[in-house]
């Protein structure tokens, strides 16, 4: 017999990860009191953990990718424009 995977919200994954970080209870006792099996807690614990250098970086690591992935777009974008400048100036006779 099949059963139906069961998806779960970012606010209960939230809710049962701060309730493992807060080390009151065990991951076993964190688990049953959710209805999760253990793995997934600490897979949760885990990523919180994780997540949390991102909130206290304030967002300067995305920040600076996204600005870098822009420089490279407009860097391409002034080749294109180059090329085709070039191309037109050749179609004159320049």
């Amino acid at each position: 017999m099949a059963t139906k995977r069961r998806r779960f919200t970012a606010e209960f994954k939230k809710r049962v990860a701060l309730d493992a970080l807060r080390g009151d209870h065990t991951i076993q006792a964190v688990a049953a009191k959710h209805q999760v099996h253990p793995s997934q807690v600490s897979t949760w614990k885990r990523q919180a953990v994780e997540g949390l250098k991102e909130v206290f970086s304030n967002g300067r690591s995305k920040r600076e990718k996204n600005h870098e992935a822009r420089i490279r777009e407009l860097h391409a974008k002034i080749g294109e424009l180059t090329v085709e400048r070039d191309f037109f100036l050749r179609g004159l006779g320049r």
